[in-house]
């Protein structure tokens, strides 16, 4: 890894203490102890799979805690590379603040040492995971050597572990990791939108929205921008950062309805791309208006991210590559089953704007499994959405007394207090065949769920046993 990143921090190279071992600190611990760092690696947790990566770890050379951190070791490091999993207030990032010790991300330190890497970043609220799976598609299929990292699931440090690396990858970028990664410098930097989200860790909506204008922080002439020309929110993130005219760089739209960059037509149904007609709607396979924004998001992203993406040959492969794109598991995910209803697989929907989404590409009746954890949103714009079709909400976890107060008077909402087997039970029980489950739950996973992964397998599992 390059002595920059010390050298930026304004540290003499010495130990670097990690915080936090899920994916990314286990990839980001390997990386440093391969280039020749000493590492100190810590996290809170403990379980048979956290001691698996700290075995796995202590074998190459790395100095592993479990179950809790050494703070004055922490106070006294060089570097520490935050999960992004751990908030600001948590003890360890205290401590190396209270210091002075930079504190960065596992992908700032991936980036460090991937210098000739090409990428094409992705963030926003809602359709990052989609577009950026989108962009890694079609990146692919202009054989590019490609991979899709970051926030999508792999850590980009892994694939710096590879030989050879990765020419191109797709990045997508929460919040939480643009906050720790100051080096952040795009090929083409992609916004979806933006709505509130995450105001259990932001104290104000502005801080949210300030970590996600981080994408713009090494702005140059030589960069791109995709942004959505239909999201107040963006075009106004993007003008402020912009309006004296310094935010170097092209920046490029996406719209439905009207006329941009890249834009649908809805009276002919037509893609169009940089002034010509790309394809038909009915020729891309996802369902729902939102889809078609992140292909549009996409496609404009990878044709502007070099001049070989641009020509006709490329054109008509990239209109192949969204013919053959499948739908993301855990995002409007059908779930094959033989019972005719349509139970629909939508645990990636972890805030209430996602939702929204979802519950407006409903064309039939449909029960709403909505709960988890509160993320400090209210619900109440749910409401309008949901009446067309809805028949029932189905409130559950940590969140179904908040759910119950913002919707309760408004639609009609049922309480369930036990297990989620209850509420996948319920929701049969309410439905007919024709009729749809959506689990879209507006809420994390952490009440009673590792994950939104294994929520929505836990879904899947339960909605194949309930006809079977």
């Amino acid at each position: 890894m390059s002595g920059a990143l010390f050298a930026r921090a304004g540290r003499h190279p010495g130990e670097i203490a990690v915080i936090g071992l899920g994916k990314s600190g286990r990839a980001v611990s390997t990386l440093l102890r391969r280039d020749g760092h000493s590492v100190y690696a810590s996290d809170g947790g403990a379980s048979a799979a956290l001691d698996d990566t700290a075995a796995r770890l202590r074998a190459i050379g790395v100095d592993v805690d479990t179950g809790g951190h050494d703070l004055a070791r922490i106070a006294a490091a060089a570097l520490v590379v935050a999960s992004p999993g751990v908030p600001p207030s948590a003890a360890p990032l205290a401590a190396a603040r209270a210091n002075h010790v930079p504190i960065v991300g596992e992908m700032e330190v991936a980036l460090h040492a991937l210098p000739g890497l090409c990428y094409v970043a992705t963030t926003g609220t809602n359709g990052k995971t989609t577009t950026t799976a989108l962009v890694g598609h079609l990146l692919r299929a202009l054989g590019a050597a490609a991979v899709d990292a970051g926030n999508i699931g792999t850590a980009l440090a892994e694939f710096a572990l590879e030989s050879p690396v990765p020419q191109w990858a797709a990045l997508e970028c929460s919040s939480f990791q643009l906050h720790d990664t100051p080096g952040i410098d795009p090929t083409v930097g992609v916004v979806t939108n933006l709505s509130p989200d995450h105001l259990d860790r932001y104290q104000t909506l502005d801080e949210y929205y300030g970590d996600k204008a981080r994408l713009f922080a090494n702005a140059r002439e030589r960069s791109r921008w995709v942004l959505n020309g239909d999201d107040p929110e963006v075009l106004s993130l993007y003008d402020r950062l912009g309006r004296d005219g310094t935010l170097p760089g092209t920046a490029y739209t996406f719209r439905l309805g009207t006329s941009a960059d890249a834009w649908f037509e809805p009276g002919t149904g037509m893609l169009h791309l940089l002034g010509a007609p790309l394809m038909t709607r009915a020729e891309f396979p996802l369902v729902g208006d939102h889809n078609i924004a992140n292909a549009l998001a996409a496609v404009l992203a990878v044709t502007v991210a070099g001049a070989e993406f641009a020509t006709p040959v490329a054109r008509a492969a990239l209109v192949d590559a969204l013919r053959t794109f499948h739908a993301l598991p855990h995002r409007l995910e059908p779930v094959p089953t033989s019972d005719g209803r349509l139970w629909l697989n939508d645990s990636k929907a972890t805030n209430v704007s996602s939702t929204r989404v979802a519950v407006q590409g409903m064309t039939r009746p449909f029960v709403l499994l909505l709960g988890g954890r509160h993320k400090g949103e209210a619900y109440t714009s749910l409401a309008d959405d949901w009446r067309p079709h809805g028949k029932r909400v189905l409130a559950y976890g940590e969140a179904a007394e908040a759910i119950v107060h913002d919707l309760g008077t408004l639609v009609p909402v049922e309480r369930i207090d036990g297990a989620f087997a209850d509420v996948v039970m319920r929701a049969r029980e309410l439905t007919v065949p024709g009729d749809a489950v959506l689990l879209s739950p507006a809420c994390s996973s952490y009440d009673m769920f590792r994950n939104y992964e294994e929520r929505g397998a836990t879904f899947r599992q339960l909605a194949i046993g309930a006809t079977s």
